[in-house]
């Protein structure tokens, strides 16, 4: 329970920052440089908040630090922000079908690279870091 929990928190924690960074990036920079140098514009200010919160919510949660515990937390929080962005696409009128076709434009495909590290972080965080450290005292 404790990996579903961390995942639920970590999702809606990025998808609360990566709401108001798209809104952001949608209204100020895409119309002044395009889809593709907004979204580079906007990863790496997502990927820092990402590798942040992991870091915190690993910590707070103890989430178990075996790779495949860190694997489900992060697959779990992929699926969510997927299921969560594809549902916001059909609110919007865009379609479903809209938000997996653009995974193939440059803009999209940056953004698919993005959330799979997004995905990969609580992996990672194990491997780095004071999450490291503190999940070697655990054991």
């Amino acid at each position: 329970m404790t990996v579903f929990r961390a995942a639920l928190i970590y999702y809606a924690i990025i998808f609360a920052c990566g709401t108001v960074l798209g809104i952001v990036r949608n209204m100020l920079l895409v119309p002044r440089l395009g889809s593709t140098a907004a979204v580079a514009l906007e990863i790496p200010v997502m990927l820092a908040l990402s590798w942040l919160v992991c870091g915190a919510i690993l910590g707070r949660l103890a989430v178990p630090a075996p790779i495949p515990a860190r694997i489900a937390m992060g697959a779990t929080a992929l699926a969510l922000l997927w299921l969560s962005e594809a549902l916001l696409a059909m609110v919007l009128g865009a379609g479903a079908s809209s938000f997996f076709t653009a995974f193939t434009t440059p803009a999209g495909a940056l953004g698919a690279l993005a959330q799979l590290a997004f995905a990969a972080f609580p992996v990672l965080r194990r491997q780095t870091g004071r999450v490291a450290r503190d999940d070697q005292r655990l054991h």
